[in-house]
C-alpha cells in the first residue's frame, strides 16, 4: 500500500517545518537595525548643510567634502570589515560599528570646527561602511536559501526607514525651531539636534547585538564546530543542521584560511569573474546618482524654487514611496529572481532620470540663479520620485542581497572588502562631485551623467550578471 501522497515528507520539507523561523527572524531584525543606522546615518546629512555652511563657513567645494566625508570612512569600513570579519567575526564587526555610530553621532553634533566634524563623521562612516556589508552577509549566513533574499532585502527596508526616519526627524526639528540654522534647545541649533537624534537606535543596536549568535558559518570556519552545530540545530533544526554542517566544511577550503589572494583565479592569474561582477554592481548602483537625492534632496529642490520647509517635506514623500517600492522587492524576489528586478529597474531609471533631465535643461534661471521649472516642475516632481520608486525596487535592495550571496564560502569576506570599497569609493566621486557638477554644468547636466551611468547598468545585468534565487550559498559557483 502507498502511502497517502498528503502525508510524504521530503528532506527539504522536513527542513522547512524544522526552521526555527521565529528566531531567524529576530536575528534579522536586530541585524537590519545596522541598516537603520546606515540610511539614518546617510539622510542625517541632508537638513544639515545649511547649518554646516553657517557653522564652518564652507563654500560649495567645502560642504561637499563635509557632507561626503563619511564616504572615505565608508570605503575604509566596508573594505576592512569583510575581512576583519574572517578574523573576528560577523557579530563582533557589528558590535564594533554600534560602538562608531554612537560616537559619531554625539561628536557631529558637538563639533566646533570642520575638521573636527569630518574626524567625527569618517568614524561613522567606518560604522555604515562595516555594517553595510556585513548585516546583509550576516542575514544571508543564517537565512534558508528559499526565503533568503525576502530577509536580505529587509536590510534595504531598513536601510530606507532609517533616511525615512531622519527626513522626519530632520523636517520636525527645522519645523519647530523655525529653520535649521535656528537655535532650538539648550542653545544649540536644531542641525546640531538632528545628529543627537541618531544615539537611539545607536544605543539600542549596541544593546540588541549581545542577543544574537555568531554565523555558523565563520564558527565552521574557526574549527568552532561543536557551537556551529549548536546554532544550526536553533536555526534549522537537527537533521538539517547536520547535513548544513557537512556542506558548509567542504565549501571551506582545507589548506588556508581565507584570504586575498583567493580572489586570483590561480590557473590564469586573474581576478575572478565573479569579483569583476561584484564590484560592476557595487559601482553602477551609484553611477546612477541615487545618493544625490538621498544627501542634496533638500538642495536639489531649493535649487528649483521650493522653500527649505517643502524640500524637506518632498525628502519625506521620496522616503514614504521608498519603503513602498522595498516591500514589493520583498514580497517578488524569491518568486521572480534577481536578475529581472535589476534589468526593469535600470530600464525605469534609464527613462525617469531622461525626463529629470529634460525639465531641468527647459528650465529658466531668475537673478539669483535659481531655476524656474514653470510647467516643468511637476514632471521633475513626478519623475524624481519615480526614479527612486525603480531604484528601491530593483537595485536599492537586489544589490546587496546579491552581494550578501553571490560569492562562495571561501571568498565571501574578501569579495565583499572589495565590492564595499568599490561601492563606497565611487558613492564618495558622486557626492563629491555634485555641488562642483552643479556650479559648473548644471542640474541638467549632472543628471545626464547619472541617465548615462543607467543606460550602461541595463548592458551590464544582461551581459554580466548571473541568476542566485533559490541557490544554497555552499552551491555559488566561484
Amino acid at each position: 500500500m502507498q502511502p497517502d501522497s498528503a502525508t510524504l515528507t521530503t528532506p527539504a520539507t522536513a527542513a522547512a517545518e524544522a526552521d526555527n523561523r521565529g528566531f531567524i527572524l529576530f536575528i534579522t531584525v536586530v541585524a537590519t537595525l545596522g541598516g537603520f543606522l546606515f540610511g539614518y546615518d546617510s539622510g542625517v546629512i541632508n537638513g544639515t548643510v545649511d547649518g554646516l555652511q553657517l557653522a564652518f563657513n564652507s563654500e560649495s567645494a567645502g560642504t561637499g567634502f563635509n557632507v561626503a566625508s563619511m564616504l572615505l570612512g565608508c570605503a575604509v569600513g566596508a573594505f576592512f570589515a569583510g575581512r576583519l570579519a574572517d578574523i573576528l567575526g560577523r557579530r563582533t564587526l557589528l558590535q564594533i560599528a554600534a560602538v562608531c555610530f554612537v560616537i559619531s553621532a554625539w561628536g557631529s553634533g558637538i563639533a566646533e570646527s570642520s575638521l573636527e566634524f569630518v574626524l567625527y563623521r569618517i568614524l561613522g562612516g567606518l560604522a555604515v561602511g562595516a555594517a553595510s556589508v556585513m548585516a546583509p552577509a550576516y542575514i544571508s549566513e543564517v537565512a534558508p536559501a528559499r526565503y533568503r533574499g525576502m530577509l536580505t532585502t529587509v536590510q534595504q527596508i531598513a536601510i530606507i526607514f532609517g533616511l525615512f526616519m531622519a527626513f522626519i526627524s530632520n523636517y520636525l526639528l527645522a519645523k519647530f525651531a523655525g529653520a535649521s540654522t535656528s537655535v532650538l534647545w539648550l542653545d544649540y541649533s536644531a542641525w546640531r539636534w538632528m545628529f543627537w537624534m541618531e544615539l537611539l537606535p545607536a544605543v539600542l543596536f549596541l544593546l540588541m547585538l549581545l542577543f544574537i549568535p555568531e554565523s555558523p558559518r565563520f564558527l565552521v570556519l574557526k574549527g568552532k564546530t561543536a557551537l556551529a552545530a549548536q546554532v544550526l540545530r536553533k536555526l534549522y533544526g537537527d537533521a538539517a543542521a547536520a547535513r548544513k554542517q557537512v556542506d558548509i566544511e567542504q565549501s571551506l577550503s582545507s589548506n588556508h584560511q581565507p584570504r586575498l589572494s583567493d580572489l586570483i583565479d590561480k590557473p590564469s592569474g586573474k581576478l575572478r569573474r565573479i569579483v569583476w561582477v561584484g564590484i560592476g554592481l557595487a559601482t553602477f548602483q551609484q553611477l546612477v546618482g541615487i545618493n544625490v537625492v538621498f544627501y542634496y534632496g533638500a538642495v536639489l529642490w531649493q535649487a528649483v524654487g521650493f522653500s527649505e520647509s517643502d524640500a524637506l517635506l518632498i525628502n519625506v514623500i521620496s522616503g514614504a514611496l521608498s519603503i513602498a517600492a522595498c516591500v514589493i522587492t520583498l514580497l517578488v524576489i524569491d518568486k521572480i529572481g534577481r536578475k529581472p528586478l535589476l534589468k526593469w529597474g535600470s530600464v525605469g531609471m534609464s527613462l525617469t532620470l531622461a525626463l529629470m533631465v529634460l525639465a531641468f535643461a527647459n528650465a529658466e534661471q531668475d537673478a539669483s540663479g535659481r531655476l524656474l521649472l514653470g510647467d516643468w516642475g511637476i514632471v521633475a516632481l513626478i519623475s524624481a520620485n519615480a526614479y527612486v520608486f525603480f531604484f528601491n525596487m530593483s537595485w536599492g535592495p537586489v544589490m546587496w542581497v546579491m552581494l550578501g550571496e553571490m560569492f562562495p564560502n571561501q571568498i565571501r569576506g574578501s569579495g565583499l572588502a572589495v565590492s564595499g570599497l568599490a561601492q563606497w569609493g565611487s558613492n564618495f566621486l558622486i557626492t563629491m562631485t555634485f555641488p562642483l557638477l552643479l556650479s559648473g554644468i548644471g542640474l541638467a547636466g549632472a543628471y545626464g551623467l547619472y541617465t548615462l551611468g543607467a543606460v550602461l547598468s541595463v548592458w551590464f545585468v544582461a551581459r554580466m550578471v548571473h541568476e542566485t534565487k533559490g541557490k544554497e550559498l555552499e552551491d555559488m559557483p566561484g
